[in-house]
């Protein structure tokens, strides 16, 4: 017997995906964190990626459930010098695509962060590209979020301390 096909519709992934967008932009992190089954991993490759695996290339970010957690547990406390207080953010979405995965459903979508610190104003470029599971509840939840700068390189005083 086959294992059922789960639908979701572009709707829900858009939903889902500004839902995302609504607790960063709020500073909403544990919240944020529910949005990932148990196990998930986070990913921000460099901006020369030429598609190798975890183990073979640049990343920013490269988070396991566990440094996924600490990374938090520490933008939320005063250890996070670089994001306390932390930097204001306007996120925009756009292009969300619904496929199919290997292991559920992919969700490919456009980012344009607006982030302003400092009295200054940085703007991230790039895509989204994630893979998702629907629970047991029918929530879509976070397997393996990646995001991909579109960037050369950043600009003077970009930072990635904040979650891309």
């Amino acid at each position: 017997m086959s294992a059922p096909t789960i639908t979701v519709t572009r709707a829900q992934a858009e939903d889902f995906l500004y839902q995302e967008a609504m607790l960063l932009d709020e500073w909403h992190l544990d919240a944020w964190l529910t949005l990932f089954e148990e196990g998930g991993t986070f990913e921000v490759p460099t901006t020369d990626y030429k598609g190798w695996d975890r183990t073979g290339g640049g990343f920013f970010v490269l988070d396991d459930w566990d440094l996924l957690n600490a990374r938090v547990k520490r933008l939320k406390s005063r250890k996070a010098h670089a994001e306390n207080p932390h930097s204001r953010t306007h996120r925009m979405v756009s292009n969300v695509r619904v496929l199919d995965g290997a292991d559920g459903v992919e969700i490919k979508a456009n980012f344009i962060i607006n982030r302003f610190r400092d009295l200054t104003h940085h703007v991230y470029v790039g895509r989204y590209h994630h893979d998702v599971v629907v629970n047991d509840e029918g929530e879509l939840k976070f397997t393996h979020r990646r995001a991909f700068l579109e960037h050369e390189l950043l600009e003077h005083g970009a930072r990635l301390s904040f979650i891309l």
